[in-house]
């Protein structure tokens, strides 16, 4: 019997998912849980945001996420990072940005970012939250902890 015909190998996708994550919610782990469903390799970028002021630096809010994803889940790392996300997609060869979307508003604000980084080479890929995780946000987690 022939062997079935293959095609060209398939080039791994890797995605990355990045955020302040000041803290990391349930939301987030469950978007980190459906990109890892769509591509090969996931990054969660724990970002530098001048705009925002965290609790703790970079550092320590990764290995906070760290702490908190599933053992199995050997094709999601963790990683800071200080400037623009297409710049760590471009020099760790990341074909995809993945972004939640809680609302309308957030929606409008991720569309133009997507825009931006379709300029800039990297694609966007925007996950809706559940309906029961759409009033989960870190601000307001950090006002039910203080």
């Amino acid at each position: 019997m022939p062997e079935p015909a293959t095609g060209p190998a398939r080039t791994p996708v890797r995605a990355v998912y990045p955020g302040s994550f000041d803290p990391f919610t349930p939301g987030h782990l469950h978007v980190v849980d459906r990109a890892r469903e769509l591509f090969d390799e996931v990054v969660v970028l724990v970002a530098v945001n001048g705009g925002k002021q965290p609790g703790t630096d970079a550092q320590q809010r990764a290995a906070a996420v760290r702490a908190v994803l599933p053992a199995g889940w050997t094709s999601v790392t963790v990683a800071a990072w200080h400037g623009l996300t297409a710049d760590y997609c471009r020099a760790h060869e990341v074909a995809v940005i993945v972004r939640g979307v809680r609302n309308p508003t957030d929606l409008e604000a991720e569309y133009r970012l997507a825009a931006i980084n379709q300029s800039l080479g990297v694609r966007t890929v925007l996950l809706p939250a559940r309906p029961e995780l759409v009033a989960v946000s870190s601000t307001a987690v950090r006002l039910r902890d203080t």
